[in-house]
């Protein structure tokens, strides 16, 4: 192999090795999860639908969580990189406490605790 040909194989991979990093990093942008977006909670006792109204500033994360079972319900939270949480109590004094990660900029999923008692798992969607 000549020494021109050694030189661009090496360029040409180093390269690729750029265009690769750039994309990983374009797909961990920041996503800012300000919106409405409707959650589908599966649990052991069947699936239900809530909707979740969130405002992010910087890492702060608040809002409100409405389902039919349990009324409309203030949270607070943070996000941190590409995860997640917040915590709502209920008029019972239990805390619920979602923990999730973002998927793309409309979609998130994760886990959701019934203050020790129970857990599920959600998944949500912007609404557009």
């Amino acid at each position: 192999m000549h020494f021109s040909s050694r030189i661009l194989a090496v360029a040409s991979a180093s390269l690729i090795a750029v265009s690769t990093s750039v994309a990983a990093a374009a797909q961990r942008i920041a996503v800012d999860l300000t919106g409405n977006w409707t959650f589908e909670v599966v649990t052991e006792n069947g699936t239900g639908v809530s909707a979740v109204a969130m405002t992010q500033k910087g890492d702060s994360l608040t809002g409100t969580y409405t389902s039919g079972r349990m009324g409309t319900l203030p949270f607070k939270g943070l996000v941190k990189g590409q995860t997640f949480t917040f915590a709502a109590n209920t008029s019972g004094g239990a805390t619920f406490t979602f923990s999730g990660a973002i998927v793309d900029a409309d979609h998130i999923k994760g886990d959701l605790d019934f203050g020790g008692q129970g857990g599920a798992t959600f998944s949500g969607t912007r609404k557009k």
